[in-house]
């Protein structure tokens, strides 16, 4: 219950701030998000950077970058494309990631079920807007990154000192992009309100019951719940924002749901889960 509840506050999260583009744009609602994440977070934390070495503020302004560009790739994809279908093709990344380099024959069959997935959605004549597929394929790839840098912040950083520096280079990173495009829209005391939703939605809420999970559920199982995530997005979307996926569309989220299964559930070593922001 504790990852279903993470998993659904993040794709309302997301549907939120779908609802801010008419407002502020995609590029206004990323930075809403990652810079009231960090005033947030940093008031949580209250990180010391001062104590760091410089090899450690290199690798977590590196982590910031990466984590902005993934929420901006992801923000410009769910401007153009479906949020089910945004969230699956995301998705990608870290599955990849999962069965990237691996041998064993079981593991190439989920990557093919995978692109059979991808073939679904990329071939249904034109519903679908193809920068918002390609937007979210490279978020995929920064969200892929962004697993691997977090095991080394998370070595370098002591609690969540990391994510809050990480937080604050994404916020500020993004920005001019944000202001450039929304203007003096981000001051609107509605346009602030929504923006703090999503921030708690989609980065405090989450990263806490996962946090309580992980502490009650082994990694592999950890992995199984998450894959449920393209379907949460699909439904969250159907819901709040009245996106209806073809039949087409919603067999490529199966499959996609099912290569994540698969990947995680005959996974070699049960390691350690990590906690995605």
């Amino acid at each position: 219950m504790l990852v279903i509840g993470a998993i659904a506050s993040v794709q309302s999260g997301a549907a939120i701030a779908t609802k801010l583009f008419p407002a502020v744009g995609a590029g206004g609602a990323v930075f809403l998000r990652l810079g009231v994440s960090a005033v947030l977070v940093c008031l949580l934390v209250r990180p010391k950077v001062r104590e760091r070495t410089r090899g450690d503020l290199i690798l977590g302004v590196g982590f910031g970058v990466v984590l902005a560009a993934m929420n901006a790739l992801f923000y410009l994809s769910l401007a153009r494309i479906p949020l089910g279908v945004a969230v699956t093709v995301e998705f990608l990344g870290p599955l990849a990631l999962a069965i990237g380099g691996s041998r064993r024959l079981l593991d190439g069959l989920w990557g093919a079920l995978a692109g059979l997935g991808v073939v679904l959605l990329t071939s249904g004549g034109g519903h679908l807007r193809a920068s918002g597929i390609v937007f979210a394929a490279l978020a995929g790839a920064c969200w892929a990154g962004y697993i691997l840098l977090s095991q080394r912040v998370g070595r370098a950083f002591p609690g969540m000192s990391g994510l809050a520096l990480a937080l604050v280079i994404g916020g500020l990173g993004t920005a001019p992009y944000g202001i450039a495009v929304a203007g003096t829209a981000l001051v609107r005391p509605s346009v602030l309100a929504k923006g703090a939703a999503i921030a708690v939605l989609s980065s405090a809420v989450p990263y806490s019951l996962e946090l309580a999970a992980l502490r009650r559920l082994r990694a592999s199982l950890f992995g199984v719940l998450m894959s449920l995530e393209p379907a949460m997005a699909a439904v969250c979307g159907l819901v709040f924002l009245g996106q209806h996926l073809h039949a087409r569309e919603w067999i490529a989220v199966g499959c996609v749901m099912v290569a994540s299964v698969g990947a995680t559930s005959f996974a070699t070593v049960d390691e350690p889960a990590e906690v995605l922001a």
